[in-house]
């Protein structure tokens, strides 16, 4: 960084992460998580609530929303990497299997370009099934505001 360009990760609570940086989280799919997404959206769809239909779908058994799936990478960046005060700009995800009821998924977050002089990063993002299979994809950028301790 040349004495010009201004540090635009001062304040930020765990400090400029580095490009290769990563994080992951792991959690247990829920039949509540179903309902919990319902009551915040408004997502009825069968497939989250008919068993019978959902295990005669393409997908073979009840599947949680993409809003839970995608969920767990709110929390590793928002907990992990870049940590506190971290917040999506922009997300390019491809759902590529289905996620059930009673599941194990980690989300994984890696840093791929880091801003000097704003606290922006470009980030490659998926959550995993506990087979090790690819549930999610896809990358994203990331702001992390400095929080005022006080």
């Amino acid at each position: 960084m040349s004495a010009q360009t201004k540090d635009g990760w001062i304040g930020i609570v765990k400090g400029r992460p580095q490009v290769g940086d990563f994080a992951e989280r792991s959690r247990r799919t829920r039949l509540e998580d179903i309902h919990a997404f319902t009551e915040m959206t408004g997502d009825r769809n069968p497939l989250h609530y008919d068993k019978a239909l959902a295990e005669a779908s393409v997908f073979g058994k009840l599947i949680v929303q993409g809003g839970v799936t995608s969920g767990i990478l709110n929390a590793v960046v928002a907990e992990d990497l870049p940590g506190p005060g971290t917040v999506f700009l922009e997300v390019a995800w491809k759902f590529v299997k289905a996620v059930g009821t009673d599941e194990m998924i980690t989300g994984r977050v890696e840093i791929k370009e880091v801003r000097p002089d704003k606290p922006i990063c470009k980030i490659e993002t998926s959550v995993r099934n506990e087979a090790g299979e690819v549930c999610l994809t896809g990358t994203a950028t990331v702001f992390t505001v400095p929080l005022a301790r006080g």
